[in-house]
């Protein structure tokens, strides 16, 4: 049935094993593998728990549930709501945290259930995004927080290139060891784990720039993708293609470029510009921004091109006198595209060797 991903589960594996052996080379001792793309799909994370070296990490909690609690260490990595936390300490083994508050409820929450919950207490290194920001640290609440009985924290961590395109560098990085290292002096208690970022860090691997005590990353877009996320580069000797997606040509013809008529908004309530390029052979394809961002997708056959679409359509211009009613269009995807894909009931997910 289409549309529908299809996902390879060789070149999957494959990429997997090589962002390990990359991580052991740059000193990065342990990793979070992150699923969130793959929406809680059950095959995805029967692959994925194959693989005991990692914990597995995702944002919601529904994802965490389907993991086997017996196999990989599971992460929550959006920070919690308050509401949430009954079901963080059942269903994660260690949150990302930074507000105070909420530490101290899942503390007294621990406590009551007479077990210690780790966290890795996140902090923002400039980027803007989730953490306590590290130009205005309060000393006293962090030795609090190491002071509870029902919490231990097991590292701190920080999150780049997320929000604000922030860059890890070896100057941030650093900077972030040297907040584990004055904890360690406050509180005389050991700091395990210094989580430096996410795919975005992989960009410095290879140049001796990352400081020794960063010894763990949150990695997702780079083992899916081959590529890192700091400047957009692929990894050499990955796979670049264990995704695409296929859908099938519902109609085909030949119309004006240009619409006849006044003209208003498009059904997603945005004003419509469009250039008139004369009579076009045109392409629909079952599938819309329903289910992707359009303009995340891109024709593998270069005859064809997104002109743009509605709800339950995408709109191609078609150079190719080849394509037929009921062919099948092939489309590279993005990263932000196979989150999307993935989360779509009305996309079929299959999966290839």
């Amino acid at each position: 049935m289409y549309p529908r991903i299809v996902l390879s589960e060789s070149k999957l594996r494959e990429n997997i094993a090589h962002i390990d052996k990359l991580c052991i080379d740059n000193h990065i001792s342990s990793w979070t593998l992150v699923s969130k793309a793959f929406a809680g799909n059950k095959k995805a994370l029967q692959i994925l728990q194959s693989f005991p070296m990692v914990s597995i990490g995702d944002s919601r909690i529904d994802n965490l549930k389907r993991l086997d609690p017996s196999k990989n260490k599971r992460v929550l990595l959006r920070i919690p709501s308050k509401r949430e936390l009954p079901m963080v300490l059942k269903y994660a083994d260690v949150s990302l945290e930074s507000e105070f508050e909420t530490i101290s409820l899942l503390n007294q929450l621990a406590k009551e259930a007479s077990f210690v919950h780790q966290i890795i207490l996140m902090f923002d290194m400039g980027d803007l995004r989730e953490g306590i920001f590290f130009q205005n640290i309060d000393w006293k609440v962090i030795d609090e927080i190491f002071a509870m009985e029902s919490i231990q924290v097991v590292g701190i961590g920080t999150n780049l290139t997320c929000f604000g395109g922030v860059l890890p560098s070896q100057k941030n990085l650093l900077e972030l060891v040297e907040i584990a290292s004055t904890i360690e002096m406050r509180t005389g208690k050991k700091i395990p784990l210094i989580s430096g970022g996410n795919s975005s860090s992989v960009w410095l691997f290879g140049k001796d720039e990352i400081p020794s005590r960063i010894n763990h990353l949150r990695i997702g877009e780079a083992y899916l993708f081959g590529r890192e996320t700091a400047m957009g580069g692929w990894i050499e000797d990955m796979n670049h293609d264990v995704f695409h997606l296929e859908c099938e040509v519902i109609e085909l013809k030949e119309k004006p470029s240009f619409p006849i008529g006044q003209m208003g908004m498009d059904s997603f309530g945005v004003p419509v510009s469009i250039e008139d390029r004369g009579t076009m052979k045109r392409a629909i394809v079952n599938i819309g921004k329903q289910d992707v961002i359009l303009t995340n997708l891109h024709p593998k056959n270069k005859k064809l091109s997104i002109i743009g679409g509605s709800s339950d359509h995408l709109i191609l211009e078609v150079r190719d006198q080849k394509l037929r009613l009921g062919d099948i269009v092939k489309f590279e995807i993005t990263y932000p595209a196979l989150v999307h894909l993935m989360s779509s009931n009305y996309i079929h997910k299959h999966w290839a060797k």
